[in-house]
């Protein structure tokens, strides 16, 4: 090869390697450079002064007018009002990228008008309301190392993020700060994927999938004043459609309210939901986080196939809350649902105050719970004279832990249900507790094995009233248990006691004169 065909050719190679480096974005995003809508190009300033909700809302509509792509904040602080997103439309937020809310309510759209009536709590009615919202758009995502920053100092304002009736919504590594209303509020969505999500000081729920299906949430660290996760089925669409196919895991929740939630606003039911490798933490500087797992329904709600597994809490006030009730909101009849086929495992709690339970309606049981390998560590110190308080039915009150007030038991309180199994079933508490450790009230077909209680002071260890069909069996007693069960209630029938250890057979059992002769069989008889 000559030198001149030489020379030409490195030229040509030159010419070509500087073309394309000049063809590199400036910023790298995520997904492909042709695809990229830079806000600033649309004339968003990014300073922390300027409103920038135009600016963004031409790059969306570009973005969306050009078939999708990406949307792309650099590095700078954004003040924003509402923003409508687009089918097709990703969000990217790249890392100090700040979107803000604007300081001033009027810069949002105002709520929706609805042709149906509904007693949908506000929060959970209205979506326009908000920083980012969509309804009915589809193939929609917010992504990015950036953050999200509702911009206020308490509760009341818009969301951060809104979907109504969207599908294929995807929600990822980004973090949310300061938000005034629900973070991400999810109302009839389909198709949700929340992964590694972090939500600091907010004045509201962390997560809401509301009648929401096919919904994945996981690897998230959120922290709220209000519940952290909890999935609805409201009124709020103007029908009654149900939360299903839902997973939760691997998630660190620090919330005042409730960790981990179904309900409290349940018309359309809950089924197939599975919550796994969960910390729930209550926050040192606010109130103790009331429940970390409550199971509610109460405006005629399904709850039907609920797996929660490998849980771990510090100082929840109520570790376990299961509910039944008949509110009836949104309902022309009041008729109570059904809550059944729920499994618990592997659960650690350690700081609670008050008794965890699991509690139906008289003739409206809860069916189908079991429980495994746990152990719920208490604070204790209940005084004796709880032990004869009435325990009131509430049917039609607003479901929380806190609803009985202090309960005659201090592990386990469970009334009004069905085919109920607890294996390896562990209580205690820090301070001797002068209540018995387990009492069960109105339950048909009730299995236990492996039950245990630390610091009962000299009471009943079991504890059972009107009681059908029941096996306890694998059972160390207290050694001070005082007796070890106690059978109450002229329904009681068909209780076999077989293979447990007990200190002192003459206190083993105190049987009430009205229970039926022949109703507890006891070992070697």
């Amino acid at each position: 090869m000559s030198g001149v065909v030489r020379r030409s050719l490195f030229m040509a190679l030159l010419i070509a390697g500087t073309a394309l480096f000049l063809c590199v974005p400036e910023s790298p995003v995520y997904g492909a450079a042709a695809g990229q809508f830079e806000v600033r190009q649309y004339g968003a300033t990014g300073d922390g002064l300027t409103k920038d909700t135009a600016a963004i809302q031409k790059a969306i509509d570009a973005c969306a007018e050009s078939g999708g792509g990406t949307v792309y904040f650099a590095p700078g602080n954004y003040i924003s009002g509402s923003l409508h997103i687009r089918n097709n439309v990703t969000l990217y937020l790249d890392t100090g990228a700040t979107l803000l809310e604007s300081p001033d309510n009027e810069d949002f759209d105002p709520y929706e008008e609805l042709s149906y009536k509904t007693e949908s709590d506000e929060e959970t009615t209205y979506f326009h309301y908000s920083l980012i919202w969509g309804e009915n758009v589809e193939r929609i995502a917010i992504l990015g190392q950036g953050t999200i920053d509702g911009n206020r100092k308490k509760r009341h304002g818009p969301k951060p993020i809104a979907f109504k009736r969207c599908r294929d919504i995807t929600i990822r590594d980004i973090t949310i700060r300061n938000a005034p209303n629900y973070c991400i509020s999810l109302l009839g969505c389909d198709y949700v994927n929340i992964d590694g999500v972090t939500m600091l000081n907010n004045f509201c729920d962390g997560i809401d999938p509301d009648c929401c299906q096919n919904v994945r949430i996981s690897n998230c660290h959120i922290e709220s004043w209000d519940d952290a996760i909890v999935p609805k089925s409201s009124f709020a669409l103007g029908e009654r459609r149900s939360t299903e196919n839902l997973t939760v895991t691997n998630c660190i929740l620090v919330t005042s309210c409730n960790s981990f939630k179904l309900g409290t606003e349940s018309g359309g039911g809950f089924k197939r939901i599975a919550v796994s490798n969960c910390v729930m933490i209550s926050p040192k500087e606010l109130r103790p986080t009331k429940s970390g797992i409550a199971l509610e329904t109460v405006d005629g709600a399904e709850i039907d196939g609920v797996v929660i597994s490998n849980i771990t809490m510090l100082d929840v006030d109520t570790p376990i809350f299961i509910r039944l009730g008949n509110r009836g909101r949104d309902m022309e009849e009041d008729i109570p649902g059904y809550l059944r086929n729920v499994t618990i495992s592997n659960v650690e709690a350690i700081g609670g105050k008050l008794t965890s339970s699991i509690t139906g309606i008289p003739g409206y049981p809860v069916e189908n719970v079991t429980i495994s390998n746990v152990r719920l560590w208490y604070k204790g110190g209940g005084p004796a004279d709880l032990v004869d308080r009435v325990v009131p039915e509430v049917i039609e009150k607003y479901p929380e832990s806190t609803m009985f007030g202090e309960l005659p038991v201090y592990g386990l309180y469970c009334r009004h249900a069905k085919n109920i199994v607890l294996r390896d079933f562990q209580v205690g508490c820090a301070e001797p507790d002068q209540r018995p450790a387990y009492l069960f009230d109105d339950v048909e077909q009730l299995q236990l094995s492996g039950l245990g209680a630390e610091n009962a002071v000299g009471t009943a260890f079991v504890w059972m009233k009107n009681v059908r069909r029941a096996f306890l069996s694998g059972i160390f007693a207290p050694e001070n248990a005082n007796p070890f069960l106690r059978i109450q209630g002229e329904n009681s029938s068909q209780i076999s006691v077989i293979g447990n250890r007990v200190a002192d057979m003459k206190k083993a059992f105190e049987i009430g004169s009205e229970v039926p002769k022949g109703a507890v069989v006891k070992e070697g008889e």
